[in-house]
């Protein structure tokens, strides 16, 4: 079954570019023509880089995370909404310098937060002047704003899929700095060529942006089914191992113990007629 139909990408409008003036000559070999000043993206290009795109993601998912970024209003929705849906992190708000190459002070940030909610939790807001829970509740927006999605992230994504690389750049070049695999979404205006696995579509159309992050989100919930099978049937060699060395340690015992009486017998045999033969003298 294909990844995605013709049919489907035609009625999201996932082949409608910028306009004609406004292009990456570097996306040339991705557009199929220019009608009404507005490049039409080739989608019979497009469908073999989203099935890469997925068996890619598919296969990362199982045992690393996918950072989902997208802070332009088309696709924060989409984007918070399928990340949620296959367990994954995002950025929807805004992108926050350093948050890949500074990820120490990220996490101070984010103890930041979770500590300023524990005030409110605990009564200390009560205790406090009023001054001074207004500015708490100012930087704890600002915090959530930019870390809600990636609060119970520990480490660093295994990789990013970006909606709309030009207003993201930040985010891309800090993970091309950390060598970190980038699955983006790439329009007629953008270089394809800083991205590892381009996905050429609309990245302005909000039922373009919904399919497409869609279709990533499916490769890592497939990636994480086709991974839960496998340990299932690690651990179940571990349990039928387990059982023979139990059984092979039960025979070493018995075979020792017999060994021990043979042993005692003959040992034991020799005294006792040496002391029949002294009392017999």
């Amino acid at each position: 079954m294909p990844v995605v139909t013709m049919k489907e990408l035609l009625e999201a409008g996932v082949h409608f570019g910028h306009q004609s003036k406004r292009w990456n000559p570097k996306m040339a070999r991705y557009i199929y023509s220019a009608r009404n000043g507005i490049h039409v993206i080739d989608l019979h290009k497009s469908i073999p880089l989203i099935e890469k795109a997925y068996e890619f993601v598919k296969g990362l998912s199982a045992n690393g995370s996918i950072l989902f970024v997208g802070t332009k209003k088309q696709a924060q929705e989409a984007i918070e909404e399928e990340a949620k849906r296959c367990g994954m992190f995002y950025v929807n708000q805004r992108w926050m310098g350093g948050t890949l190459t500074n990820f120490k002070t990220l996490k101070k940030n984010i103890a930041r937060l979770n500590e300023i909610e524990k005030w409110k939790e605990d009564g200390t807001y009560d205790r406090l002047p009023k001054k001074e829970v207004i500015l708490l509740e100012r930087e704890h927006r600002k915090l959530v704003r930019g870390l809600g999605g990636i609060r119970q992230m520990t480490i660093l994504p295994a990789a990013v899929f970006i909606v709309d690389t030009v207003k993201e750049q930040t985010a891309l070049k800090e993970a091309r700095r950390l060598n970190i695999p980038i699955v983006a979404i790439v329009d007629t205006n953008t270089d394809p060529d800083e991205v590892n696995y381009p996905i050429p579509g609309n990245d302005d159309a909000i039922r373009s942006i919904k399919l497409l992050t869609s279709i990533v989100a499916d490769a890592a919930i497939a990636g994480r089914e086709v991974a839960k099978p496998v340990e299932e049937a690690v651990t179940g060699e571990e349990i039928a191992i387990a059982a023979p060395l139990e059984v092979e340690e039960a025979e070493a015992l018995t075979m020792e113990q017999q060994l021990e009486e043979t042993v005692l017998a003959h040992v034991i045999v020799p005294k006792e007629e040496e002391e029949e033969k002294r009392t017999g003298f």
